[in-house]
């Protein structure tokens, strides 16, 4: 589309994005992007670290178990190293998540200008949704899928486009979904139990947690940058037919 026409609209710093001649002007969240990218990083290097300490604990719990001698300094300095990698895992989800938070809202207020009618929850839930027990099992997944089909680039001359595709959305939510109750399950056990044979097990899970949130941050990482592509795609292809408002199930 021509630069010039009359349905680009001046951004703020000067810039020219298509847009629609009257409403809100879409913004690509691509600076946004870059920020949770890096910080989902962060978030991978430190669940690398806390996998690295619970195989040193999970080590020596093995060697109590087989009446192998473990010595305070080593036992201590295991426990150290673990709760470090906590601290780290903890630290770094915050600050993903709440930079995670503002780039969501951003997607989705574009959203709601490529396609108005097309959101099942209103935008309160952008971020209630995480949040509220129970509907946060799917709430955020069914927006986000909202914003996929919204954000999905219009072909042209195309009256019945195909329904966009979501593997990853759903692959994502899914280990996201796993990752968070498997080391939830977990830490509550380890935290509360004093027997070896039971710490062992919920070494196990929290290992597998681990491995489990280092997939899901890396399936994150490709929706955030997947889902920002496309709406830098849907801002320049300017106004012009939409897709329909597909049900989000």
């Amino acid at each position: 589309m021509n630069p010039d026409h009359p349905d680009y609209a001046e951004h703020l710093d000067g810039s020219r994005n298509p847009a629609r001649s009257a409403g809100p002007v879409p913004v690509a969240p691509t600076g946004l992007a870059k920020a949770v990218t890096v910080l989902l990083g962060a978030v991978i290097a430190a669940d690398v670290f806390s996998l690295y300490g619970g195989l040193a604990v999970h080590g020596l719990v093995d060697d109590l178990i087989a009446g192998r001698p473990v010595t305070e300094a080593e036992s201590a300095r295991a426990d150290r190293l673990y709760g470090l990698a906590g601290v780290a895992q903890f630290a770094t989800m915050l600050a993903a998540g709440v930079v995670f938070l503002v780039w969501f809202r951003r997607v989705r207020v574009n959203a709601e200008v490529f396609v108005p009618d097309g959101h099942r929850k209103s935008r309160g839930w952008v971020i209630w949704g995480w949040f509220v027990p129970v509907v946060n099992l799917w709430f955020p997944r069914r927006i986000t899928l909202d914003i996929w089909n919204a954000s999905s680039p219009v072909p042209l001359n195309d009256p019945d486009p195909e329904r966009p595709s979501r593997p990853l959305v759903n692959a994502w939510w899914t280990l996201w979904l796993l990752a968070t109750y498997v080391g939830n399950g977990a830490g509550r056990m380890y935290d509360r139990d004093e027997y070896v044979e039971t710490i062992q097990s919920a070494l196990v899970m929290l290992i597998v947690s681990d491995i489990l949130s280092i997939v899901a941050a890396v399936l994150a990482i490709l929706v955030v940058r997947a889902l920002t592509r496309m709406q830098q795609a849907r801002i320049l292809q300017g106004p012009g037919p939409l897709y329909p408002a597909f049900p989000a199930s």
